[in-house]
């Protein structure tokens, strides 16, 4: 269809092909589309000059218009990240299917057998902003997990997302999948994106990866299911029993790895009674880290800037932290479940049995012990690409990869067993 038509129909015709692409890909054999996304990922190899001077492009224009130093990180492509890219891809065709996985089995005393097993949810649309990894990272888990993606990048990285679809595209079709199962909204029309909303019946899934206004739009607009997740408020607590060193070193990490992705600390909380605070607070200022701390940090270490009200709820995606002492573990989880997001928060501890009641008491995502924020990647957890990370409770939590991109039907084998 021609990119200038009306988005309601654009999209329409897109979710009649990506449906059709989609009941192939249901039942193309795990090494089919293994051995496809294999070819994907050495055509993104092969482009990575054209995926380059796409993104040159993009970023001369982003910077033109003053888009943030973090929006400008996630933008930003290099021979290394290319090569990244391409090597995610390689990792999700090497994963194990999670389609037609028996998930749990059970014969009835009457002799009917039902099998709970995985299937592909079906057509999964993709929202995005900024990060044009996420089109080879949606586009490499939909196939695998047997769905077809509709992907709709953010008009600041349309030249490299096109260029990175177009590669994929050309790997995939040579390894026998489908073109239509992986496509690429060809307008930055924001209609675009409230036609894919609105596309009930069209549409199976909705994710949305971006900042917080996108998220809220998809949320309050959408009359598709949303697999979303808002902000990234992370905290790192220091328990009284954490070893120095540790602390410093993943503090410092959980902050200043990349300050501009989702599992970036926003928020230190320091138990009064630990003996390095200053020295903490020091280390992470040292790092090139601007802190803003209450009144008890800043009794510790004068110099750093004033904490308000706001810095508590606010997710920087900057080398900025909010510091607060706490007077123990029980308020540093009220504190986090009054201003967190359920996304990712770590405890430092030596204290088992504080780490422990950590682990247990606070209500996100994911709950670390000993370790850095910025394992908030699948990748990281084992599960290749992610296509985001959920923070509600609903049908998959975390890093959203593989097993979150299908659901599960119910087979029942009988004799001829009736109810009468």
């Amino acid at each position: 269809m021609d990119a200038a038509a009306n988005p309601t129909d654009l999209i329409a015709d897109m979710g009649r092909r990506a449906r059709a692409a989609a009941l192939v890909l249901a039942s193309l054999p795990t090494a089919r589309k293994a051995a496809a996304l294999a070819l994907a990922a050495e055509s993104v190899r092969a482009a990575s000059a054209e995926i380059l001077a796409a993104n040159a492009v993009d970023m001369a224009r982003a910077t033109e218009s003053g888009l943030s130093g973090a929006l400008l990180d996630r933008l930003r492509l290099d021979a290394g990240r290319i090569a990244a890219m391409a090597d995610g891809v390689a990792a999700v065709a090497a994963l194990a299917d999670p389609v037609g996985q028996v998930i749990d089995s059970r014969e009835r005393p009457n002799g009917l057998t039902l099998s709970r097993v995985r299937v592909p949810i079906g057509v999964i649309g993709i929202i995005y902003e900024s990060r044009p990894n996420v089109t080879a990272d949606a586009a490499a888990l939909c196939v695998k997990a047997g769905n077809a993606a509709i992907l709709r990048g953010g008009s600041e990285a349309v030249a490299s997302n096109r260029a990175i679809h177009a590669a994929l595209v050309a790997g995939l079709e040579a390894g026998g999948v489908p073109a239509d199962a992986v496509q690429l909204v060809p307008i930055t029309d924001r209609a675009a994106v409230g036609a894919m909303l609105a596309a009930d019946g069209v549409i199976d899934l909705i994710i949305p990866r971006g900042g917080k206004s996108l998220v809220a739009r998809v949320q309050a607009e959408a009359r598709v299911p949303v697999l979303a997740h808002l902000d990234g408020i992370n905290h790192v607590y220091v328990d009284a029993s954490a070893d120095p060193a540790m602390a410093a070193a993943v503090v410092v990490d959980a902050k200043m790895r990349r300050t501009g992705v989702c599992g970036s600390m926003e928020t230190l909380l320091i138990h009064r009674a630990y003996p390095e605070a200053a020295a903490l607070i020091r280390r992470l200022a040292d790092a090139g880290c601007v802190v803003r701390g209450d009144a008890a940090s800043r009794a510790l270490v004068p110099d750093i800037a004033v904490a308000d009200a706001a810095d508590w709820d606010t997710e920087y995606l900057d080398a900025i932290a909010s510091v607060a002492i706490v007077d123990g573990l029980d308020a540093a989880v009220a504190h986090i479940a009054c201003h967190g997001s359920h996304h990712t928060d770590a405890i430092i501890a030596e204290d088992a049995a504080v780490a422990e009641h950590f682990l247990s008491a606070v209500d996100s995502a994911i709950v670390l012990w000993n370790a850095s924020t910025q394992f908030a990647d699948g990748g990281e957890f084992g599960l290749g690409a992610e296509i985001g990370i959920a923070t509600g409770r609903l049908h998959a939590r975390g890093p959203v990869a593989l097993e979150g991109l299908t659901t599960y039907k119910w087979i029942g084998r009988g004799t001829g067993q009736v109810r009468g």
